[in-house]
Order: structure tokens, then C-alpha cells, then sequence
């Protein structure tokens, strides 16, 4: 058997669960969203499928986002839910010999972005979340240390976790990308009406730093688009759309509005990855539709 999940900290923790609960026989298939959505994974009779859309070929599929609801009949769980790590830890509850409670609490808060103000700016002061935020999916040298990531949540606690070379490295790393994140979201991001628009197309990489600190900077934002360059392939746009954790007014549904540009995701945040040439019809019709603000 295979896990094919998504290399986020929900996709992680999927991963751990799925180790513990299953017969795993094959290394963890690391895929973003918008491959699986467009066909490009190869999925296999055994593959369990966690935090990506429903594919017919797998034995096992777990998720949790509105826009991958699947009205056909599957072996697993579909539930909307603060994360699918959730899901599976409910499916699984009776075969886990450690106590992933903490972990799970942890991941559901994490992944459905129900932080704190203080969390947010000072993430080295929560383990968890500052955890969370060495998990980028964006580089593909990165799946050792996702798979390393998945090793270590299985044996040990937090405070062992965070003691690792590697991890430790990576914590301390994240601090110093996120104070220079600052200065690329003020001079990057512009207001239109009650939508910030932050825009890295300029750039030749995307500048890594916490993503819901746009919603502290800018807070008569009610949701903030991020427009940048796929790092793997420029030929690419990816925009991601997120409302606020803070100014909680935006009506938009995010995966329900964002499956029609070639993306999807939760209600409340999601993704679309599409060739660059499109973007002069998709980013405007975004953000007018961003604008109107209705469900």
C-alpha cells in the first residue's frame, strides 16, 4: 500500500496516521492538489489517497475540503472538517498505540486557520504552529524532510521534535523569513476596496514567509489574493485566496469560486494553478467577484 497526500502539515500528519493505522509497504507519494486535479498522478489499485481530490483507482480516500466533495460511492471518508488528519484519526481511533490527541487538536487549528493574533507574529512562541510552518510544498528537495517529519511525529513528542538538528534549523530559519516576509507583503500588496492583492509576479521566486500575517498588516482586508510564479514551472500562475482570521466578513465561498479557474479548496481559503497567459481573464474576475462579496 501507498499514501499519496498533499506535503502540507495537515498532509504530514495524515501521513503519520496512516503509518500507524495501515500496512504501508511503499514510500509516501508527495502530490499538490492541482495535479491530481488535472490528471497528471498515477494512481494505483492500494494507493490511500489523504488531503487531495477523490481518484477512482485508489483503495482508500480521506478529505476534507468543499470543493472535492464526491457524490459517488468510495472506500474511506469525506467529511467537512478542520482537517483531514481529523478525519482519518476518527476512522482510525482504535488502532493508534500513541496518543495523537495533541497532535490532532493542534492540526485541526493549524489547518483551519483558527490562530490568535500573538500566534500569527510570534510563532516561535507555539511549537506547533511554528512547526507547521516549515512544511512548504513548493520545493521538491524538500521530501526528505517531510518523510523525516513524518518519522519523528510518530515516535516523539513536540519538545524531542523541535530538538532535532534538521527541524531546529528549519524553526530558526522560518523566524528570520518571516520578519523579512514583512517587507515583501508592504512593499507587494495593494489595496482594492476590502481586498488585498498581493502580487510576487515581479519576482524571480516567491519569497517564503507565514501566510496569514498579510491579515495583521492589512486589516481592513477581508480576504487577501497572493498572485505568484509556480517555482518548478514560470510558465505557470499560482493565486491563492484566503479570507481573513481576523476581519471575519467576506461571504465568498473560496474552493466553490476558485474550482472554476482550474483550482479549489475549502470554503473559507483554497488555490487555482493555471498557465500565466490566462491571467489577464482569471485575476480580474477574481477580484471582482472578491469584491461584490456575496455568497
Amino acid at each position: 500500500m501507498r499514501i499519496v497526500t498533499r506535503p502540507d502539515f495537515d498532509g504530514v500528519v495524515c501521513a503519520v496516521l496512516l503509518f500507524e493505522a495501515e500496512q504501508i509497504t511503499k514510500p509516501t507519494k508527495w502530490v499538490e492538489p492541482n495535479e491530481m486535479q488535472k490528471g497528471l498522478i498515477d494512481v494505483y489499485d492500494g494507493d490511500i489517497i489523504a488531503n487531495l481530490p477523490y481518484n477512482e483507482n485508489c483503495s482508500l480516500w480521506f478529505d476534507h475540503h468543499y470543493s472535492n466533495q464526491f457524490d459517488g460511492s468510495f472506500k474511506g471518508v469525506f467529511k467537512l472538517a478542520p482537517s483531514a488528519a481529523g478525519v482519518i484519526f476518527e476512522y482510525y481511533k482504535d488502532r493508534f498505540k500513541r496518543d495523537y490527541m495533541e497532535l490532532i487538536e493542534e492540526t485541526d487549528k493549524i489547518d483551519s486557520a483558527d490562530l490568535s493574533e500573538d500566534e500569527v507574529l510570534s510563532p516561535e512562541e507555539y511549537p506547533y504552529v511554528l512547526l507547521s510552518m516549515t512544511v512548504l510544498g513548493h520545493e521538491d528537495y524538500d521530501e526528505a524532510y517531510w518523510n523525516r517529519l513524518v518519522d519523528l511525529l510518530r515516535k516523539y513528542d513536540i519538545a524531542q521534535i523541535l530538538k532535532d538538528p534538521e527541524v531546529s534549523k528549519r524553526c530558526n530559519d522560518v523566524v528570520g523569513q518571516n520578519n523579512q516576509y514583512k517587507f515583501f507583503l508592504e512593499k507587494y500588496t495593494r489595496m482594492e476596496g476590502h481586498v488585498s492583492v498581493t502580487d510576487f509576479r515581479s519576482l524571480d521566486k516567491t519569497p517564503p514567509g507565514n501566510r496569514f500575517l498579510s491579515y495583521c498588516l492589512f486589516p481592513d482586508s477581508v480576504v487577501n489574493v497572493k498572485i505568484r510564479h509556480d517555482n518548478k514551472d514560470q510558465s505557470k500562475l499560482i493565486v491563492s485566496v484566503g479570507h481573513s482570521i481576523f476581519n471575519r466578513n467576506c461571504q465568498v465561498n473560496v474552493g466553490r469560486m476558485l474550482s472554476q479557474f482550474e483550482g479549489g479548496g475549502h470554503e473559507k481559503d483554497g488555490s487555482c494553478t493555471f498557465n500565466a497567459g490566462k491571467a489577464g481573464d482569471y485575476i480580474p474576475r477574481i477580484i471582482e467577484i472578491l469584491k461584490k462579496n456575496k455568497k
